[in-house]
């Protein structure tokens, strides 16, 4: 809390769209997963966002991003199947940049292989992270949900 977003290049659908995620300079939620498709992810925490547009968008947030360490194709698809089209950019953090600038990686090579990000949801105002929740064991659900973090913005 109180740290600028770090500038680094994210990818949306492609490897060709880059999106610098220190241009999120306006009411933005930017929260974390370990990995898209994976069954907490899926299940609950995107689509918790998507399910949540309008009632963020009331609170004044502009932007929701979701990010992991996924390749751009899958962030695609996974947005696509969850319809978050038009309320939630998901990007994809190729090479773990992002999640290492924050702190926050996650060695889950023994279940998915690499380093992934640990679960979190943050709120970046001015570029400026204002309130963080970091899962205390880095993949629950106990604190970064869309109606965890409803109560704290």
């Amino acid at each position: 809390v109180g740290d600028k977003l770090p500038s680094v290049d994210l990818y949306e659908g492609t490897p060709n769209d880059k999106v610098n995620i220190s241009s999120f300079t306006e009411k933005t939620i930017i929260f974390g997963v370990p990995g898209a498709f994976t069954p907490g992810c899926s299940k609950t925490h995107a689509p918790g966002f998507i399910a949540n547009f309008d009632t963020l968008k009331a609170k004044g947030v502009k932007h929701i991003v979701c990010v992991s360490v996924n390749d751009p194709f899958v962030m695609a698809a996974w947005c696509e199947n969850l319809k978050g089209e038009g309320k939630v950019r998901f990007l994809a953090d190729i090479h773990t940049e992002f999640t290492k600038a924050i702190g926050l990686e996650l060695d889950a090579t023994p279940f998915l292989g690499n380093v992934r990000s640990k679960r979190y949801c943050m709120l970046v105002e001015d570029g400026t992270v204002k309130v963080l929740s970091v899962e205390p064991d880095g993949t629950g659900l106990s604190c970064s949900k869309a109606d965890d973090f409803l109560k704290l913005i």
